[in-house]
């Protein structure tokens, strides 16, 4: 897990084009001991290979894989631009990354940070921010873009008999998470919930809440509360407004009487069903347009290989998603550079491509075929 300092960031600069910029990141990397001298023609070197641009005005330069030998220490050197870099293509940077890791440590550094810049409104926060805790918190993932919901908010079968076990219960799972304080759960089991319909009951508070976030929990038990039956507990604690989606969701699916689905699906495809990447919803996908592949790139897929794997991708018309089998098995779009290398995909991973479209088989095909000419590295 990465963990910046106040020495990793440097505000207000300013910089003519991205070479400047690149050569001031690598001189703080090179003061903070984390590289040698010489790295710096890694970094330049990787840029001309492909933009190191991820998206939401972000930017990671770094060296390449020859150039490691170079690097002393895992870290990173992050700059604040106010005014924007361009980065090429028409892409303007306002934070840029510089990474020295080794090995495939630098994986690890690159998911975290895709995974907590790939929100709406990340952007414009990091362009606006005045403090380097500003950058910390955004960077760290401490501000909130979407509301916490997770398989470890999720209890199932539950032995309870009444509702305030049910919303002991469920507002106990985010106490433990760290999204509410004691006076959340103290007010939703005092708090009268709203009947969905179909034994599937709402409730939720702003009360002690410190980060928004839903829990489910259902009963194994035949329990009603005011002659209605009780088969599961919706708890939303929220303290800004990344609930609402969570909101929509549960309300589209009591429009649809769908409420079914809230009790008797997995902790795992309830995520899913909450899941905010619209592209991460597959739904009925024709099996002979699904195909995996497996990454035989030594260092996996870093920046420059998930940017040709990328482009790869986005020569066709299809609607294409792709998940890391032996990661976190979510399906992103796979026409998002910042999605790709949030998989954190490592050498002999395995990668799940399903298209959607006219050209949808011979995407898949194409796509196998960048992946076995290793994308640029052989």
């Amino acid at each position: 897990m990465l963990k910046l300092t106040n020495n990793d960031i440097t505000l207000q600069q300013v910089a003519n084009d991205k070479t400047s910029a690149i050569e001031a990141i690598a001189k703080q990397l090179t003061n903070n001991g984390l590289v040698s001298e010489q790295y710096v023609k890694g970094m330049l070197n990787r840029e001309q290979q492909n933009s190191t641009f991820l998206g939401n005005g972000i930017a990671i330069p770094h060296g390449t894989t020859d150039t490691r030998d170079l690097v002393n220490k895992t870290g990173v050197a992050v700059h604040h631009f106010p005014e924007g870099v361009n980065w090429g293509d028409g892409n303007i940077a306002y934070v840029a990354i510089g990474i020295a890791a080794k090995s495939d440590q630098h994986l690890g550094i690159l998911k975290q940070l895709t995974k907590v810049l790939s929100s709406d409104g990340v952007e414009e926060k990091l362009k606006q921010a005045k403090s380097k805790d500003d950058i910390i918190a955004l960077l760290n993932g401490d501000v909130q873009f979407e509301a916490d919901f997770n398989s470890e908010l999720v209890q199932l079968n539950f032995p309870v008999t009444d509702m305030i076990q049910m919303s002991a219960v469920a507002g106990g799972l985010l106490k433990n998470s760290g999204n509410v304080e004691s006076k959340f759960v103290a007010e939703i089991v005092t708090k009268a919930p709203t009947h969905l319909g179909q034994g599937v009951w709402l409730v939720s508070s702003n009360k002690g809440v410190k980060r928004s976030g839903m829990s489910i929990l259902t009963t194994s038990e035949s329990c009603e509360f005011n002659d209605l039956p009780i088969v599961g507990l919706i708890a939303i604690a929220a303290c800004n407004g990344t609930h609402r989606s969570l909101l929509t969701t549960i309300s589209q699916l009591v429009f649809e009487q769908q409420q079914a689905k809230l009790l008797t699906s997995t902790a795992e495809q309830l995520v899913e069903l909450f899941e905010q990447e619209e592209d991460a919803l597959l739904t009925e996908v024709d099996d002979a347009n699904v195909r995996s592949f497996k990454i035989n790139n030594a260092h996996g897929l870093h920046a420059r290989p998930s940017a040709m794997l990328v482009a790869a991708v986005k020569k066709y018309n299809s609607k294409i998603t792709v998940k890391n089998v032996d990661g976190e098995a979510k399906f992103v779009d796979a026409k998002s550079l910042m999605k790709v290398i949030g998989l954190g995909v490592k050498h002999g991973d395995t990668l799940t491509f399903s298209a959607d479209g006219d050209d949808a088989q011979q995407a898949l095909a194409g796509i196998g075929e960048a992946i076995a000419s290793g994308l640029s590295e052989g």
